[in-house]
C-alpha cells in the first residue's frame, strides 16, 4: 500500500501533541478526551481528531484515548522510539548549552561528540561529551555512526562545514546558523533562526500595544 502524504503542518504539530501528552501521563491521567485535550492545546477538538486520522485515529467514540499508548505511539511516529547519533559542531557558548540539556538523551538523541577549531578547547568536556578538533571529524562521524549534526558556528563558516559534513555522510542538519544552507536534495536540514523568532515576537508585542494602549 502506498503510505499516505502527512502535511507539513500535522508534522509540525506531532511534537506538541507528545510533549502535552507526557506532561498528561506524568500527572497520573491514564484516558483523556479530544475534547479535553483540545482544552489544553488550545487546539480544536475536531483538528485534533484530524490529526490523528491521518495516523489510524487511536482512539474510541465516547472512550476517548489511552494516554500512554497515544504517548508512545506518536513518539513511534516521530522516531522516537530509535537511537539517533548526533554531533554539534561549534563548541561556543550555543553548541556549550544544547550539550548540556539532558532532555535530548531521553527522546534518544545522544550527542557523541562536540567539534571546534580552537585549540584551547581541545580535550575539554561538557557533561561528559568531548570536545574534538575538526581532524578527527570525518573518522569519528563514520566509528560512531552519526546520523545528525547540530551547526552552531557563525554565519560565514556554516555552508563551509556543511558541505564537509555532507561530504562525510551527514544526513541530517539542524542548523542554528543564520542562513539558508544549499544541500543535495537527500540531506535533510532543520533551521533554528532565533533572531526570526524574537521578530515574531517583538511584532506581537507592538500589535498587542497598539490594540490595547491606544
Amino acid at each position: 500500500m502506498e503510505e499516505r502524504e502527512i502535511s507539513k503542518a500535522v508534522i509540525k504539530r506531532l511534537p506538541r501533541y507528545h510533549r502535552y501528552l507526557g506532561e498528561i501521563l506524568e500527572s497520573g491521567v491514564e484516558r483523556i478526551s479530544s475534547s479535553e485535550l483540545s482544552g489544553r492545546m488550545k487546539v480544536t477538538a475536531s483538528q485534533i481528531r484530524q490529526d490523528l486520522n491521518n495516523f489510524g485515529g487511536f482512539g474510541q467514540q465516547g472512550y476517548g484515548y489511552n494516554v500512554k499508548y497515544l504517548y508512545e505511539e506518536i513518539g513511534k511516529i516521530l522516531g522516537l522510539d530509535k537511537q539517533h547519533n548526533m554531533i554539534i559542531v561549534g563548541g561556543g557558548n550555543l553548541g556549550q548549552a544544547l550539550a548540556n540539556y539532558v532532555d535530548f538523551e531521553k527522546k534518544g538523541f545522544v550527542i557523541k561528540g562536540i567539534f571546534d577549531v580552537n585549540p584551547v578547547l581541545r580535550g575539554l568536556s561538557v557533561r561528559g561529551i568531548q570536545i574534538h578538533m575538526l581532524e578527527d571529524l570525518k573518522d569519528f562521524i563514520r566509528e560512531e555512526e552519526i546520523q545528525i549534526a547540530a551547526l552552531t558556528l557563525p554565519k560565514s563558516k556554516a555552508e563551509e562545514m556543511a558541505e564537509l559534513l555532507v561530504r562525510y555522510g551527514i544526513k541530517a542538519i539542524w542548523n542554528f546558523a543564520h542562513v539558508d544552507l544549499q544541500v543535495p536534495g537527500d540531506v535533510l536540514v532543520e533551521n533554528v533562526h532565533l533572531s526570526e523568532s524574537l521578530m515574531r515576537l517583538s511584532y506581537n508585542i507592538t500589535r498587542y500595544e497598539k490594540e490595547h494602549l491606544e
